[in-house]
């Protein structure tokens, strides 16, 4: 079994929302609850955290420089070198249980991203999607808690979880339709150590994903199978993605949010930031077109 090892002892409360920024050569998460952005360079060791007014829960860089932001109830423009913020979307005001949650940009550079309901954990959130012009659509309804979401290769399949269900399913995606096809499953998680959470695509098409609680990735081939299990040595894995120069290091966040004092002492790094070099390259996520 693969191990993944300590990069930053970053002490998250919630890391979250991994991503590589090819523009920058920097590794960029989210401490959700927290409220900080951290980014990483991995050619220095470098590292910076910048403090946020509210959670940051997804985000992705965009193509003309600084960041989308999806706040807990909002979705905003973010300039990282000024800290100005341009909220433009409201997310489901009519439900104050719901918030944003997990989110990443399709390979034709929108940002699709869903909620969760946080208080009662009903299944009445959404994913939506956010087009390079701000419009935003509603392609999925009657979602309890979104993760996984990230796309194939070619762009034209979208993965995606509802944490509660334990599964990963596979839905046909057009970024030009707004509905999703008919999902498919591709891993019964039931019989996991712990649910989905935070997924990301290798060059050839497996998914990799963290399973909450679980104290492991795994590498999901296209067909379902188990292909690879790489053991993390805490216990809440959060979101994973590709990084580096060359994208061959998996970088995995990590959280300590509600676990006990005794359970921080045991584990003293959770939250920090761990990688491993699995022997298969990742794919640049397109930045946000708009």
């Amino acid at each position: 079994m693969a191990k993944a090892e300590l990069v930053l002892d970053c002490r998250n409360t919630h890391g979250e929302g991994v991503l590589w920024n090819a523009e920058d050569g920097r590794l960029w998460w989210t401490d959700i609850h927290g409220r900080k952005l951290w980014w990483l360079d991995p050619v220095s060791g470098k590292s910076l955290s910048i403090d946020m007014p509210d959670r940051v829960c997804c985000f992705a860089p965009r193509a003309g420089g600084g960041l989308l932001v999806a706040f807990a109830q909002e979705l905003a423009l973010f300039d990282p070198a000024t800290g100005k913020i341009d909220s433009f979307y409201g997310f489901e005001p009519g439900n104050p249980n719901t918030r944003l949650n997990d989110g990443r940009t399709d390979r034709d550079g929108n940002f699709v991203a869903g909620g969760m309901n946080e208080v009662t954990e009903a299944a009445d959130s959404s994913v939506i999607r956010v087009m390079p012009d701000l419009r935003v659509e509603t392609i999925l309804q009657g979602v309890s808690c979104a993760n996984s979401t990230c796309f194939a290769p070619d762009g034209r399949t979208m993965y995606f979880a509802d944490t509660p269900e334990r599964t990963i399913r596979a839905y046909a995606y057009d970024p030009k339709v707004p509905t999703l096809g008919a999902p498919r499953l591709v891993l019964d998680m039931r019989g996991e150590p712990g649910p989905p959470d935070g997924s990301c695509v290798d060059a050839e098409g497996y998914v990799w994903n963290a399973e909450w609680m679980g104290h492991r990735v795994i590498r999901v081939a296209p067909d379902g199978a188990i292909d690879t299990i790489v053991e993390v040595p805490v216990e809440k894995p959060t979101c994973c993605a590709f990084g580096g120069p060359d994208l061959d290091t998996l970088y995995i966040t990590t959280s300590r949010l509600g676990s006990s004092a005794e359970r921080i002492a045991e584990e003293p790094t959770c939250g920090g930031l761990y990688a491993m070099k699995p022997g298969v390259k990742g794919l640049v996520d397109a930045p946000f077109a708009g």
